[in-house]
């Protein structure tokens, strides 16, 4: 099974992708542990990731479809895996496209996890992440909005997209995604 777990920061994406992982039995690949890992590591790649991140802006495409692309290729994402954080954009959308096509899969759904803007500022400033001011927060939703939306329509057109409301408690929001899935 492959799938794609959509949502702004702070929507809950994570938590939600250790279940689906479990369930499952698919690899959790988040984008954000892999780069805040390479820029722990202070790799190539991390130390250029983390120019872009300090300002609230996303890394560009050919760093994150490198990284994916990559990573997808080892052993324990032979049954399936589990995309958090990608893609974000239009062209990280056609690169995992090709990417599954040279490989003869396919995209099993995208999972929307839908979270008033307010709701997601609360939770992002309860986190206490460096990176995580006010500001920083506005402008990474406001980036992921303008970046993500082209990607939501391009999988609608699809019939891929499974919205989830992703306020709530968190086993009502699994059941509605495990619900969409079935």
């Amino acid at each position: 099974m492959i799938l794609i777990l959509i949502g702004a920061p702070g929507s809950g994406k994570g938590t939600q992708a250790k279940y689906l992982k479990e369930r499952y039995k698919i690899t959790h690949l988040s984008t954000g542990d892999m780069l805040r890992e390479n820029v722990g590591n202070a790799t190539k790649l991390g130390k250029k990731a983390n120019e872009y991140m300090q300002r609230g802006e996303l890394v560009p495409d050919k760093l994150i479809i490198d990284m994916i692309a990559k990573r997808t290729l080892k052993e324990d994402c032979k049954n399936g895996f589990l995309l958090d954080g990608f893609p974000r954009s239009l062209p990280q959308a056609k690169a995992l496209d090709e990417m599954l096509g040279k490989k003869e899969l396919e995209l099993d759904a995208v999972i929307n996890l839908i979270v008033p803007e307010e709701e997601l500022v609360r939770r992002l400033l309860g986190r206490g992440r460096a990176d995580d001011n006010e500001e920083t927060i506005r402008n990474r939703l406001k980036v992921f909005n303008e970046q993500t939306s082209p990607v939501l329509d391009y999988y609608r057109k699809q019939n891929n997209v499974k919205e989830i409301n992703g306020t709530g408690a968190i086993p009502k929001i699994r059941e509605q995604i495990i619900k969409s899935l079935a």
